[in-house]
């Protein structure tokens, strides 16, 4: 599946608010619910959510100007890696599930994969 240059750009932007979203609700809403440990474990999960919502975008521009199926590829790591990375910490905070910790490397080669991908998508239209 090849998804264009827009519907990343509208991927990227839905996860970046998403991201938003989480992290008011992890510092409001979450605070004095969660182990302070669990906090900064949904933090980081929001972080890198955001980091790959730009990249998002990032490939939504990139997808225009080199209309590639490697470039298209590599959002689909980047949103893999989200749902992976920043779905099991916030699976792991909210239900204290510590081995879901073993599932979170996967979502960051997910993410490594992505950016070598969309360096690759680059560097080809040189």
């Amino acid at each position: 599946m090849n998804a264009t240059g827009s519907a990343w750009f509208v991927m990227g932007a839905i996860a970046a608010g998403v991201a938003v979203i989480l992290g008011a609700f992890g510092a409001h809403g979450l605070k004095s619910r969660v182990d302070p440990e669990l906090l900064v474990v949904f933090e980081t999960g929001v972080r890198y959510q955001m980091y790959h919502a730009l990249a998002l975008l990032a490939v939504g521009l990139a997808r225009v100007h080199w209309p590639t199926t490697v470039i298209s590829l590599a959002g689909w790591f980047f949103l893999a890696g989200i749902l992976i990375f920043s779905g099991s910490l916030y699976l792991m905070t909210a239900t204290g599930e510590r081995w879901l910790g073993a599932i979170t490397p996967i979502g960051g080669l997910a993410f490594i994969i992505g950016w070598v991908l969309l360096a690759v998508g680059a560097w080809r239209a040189i």
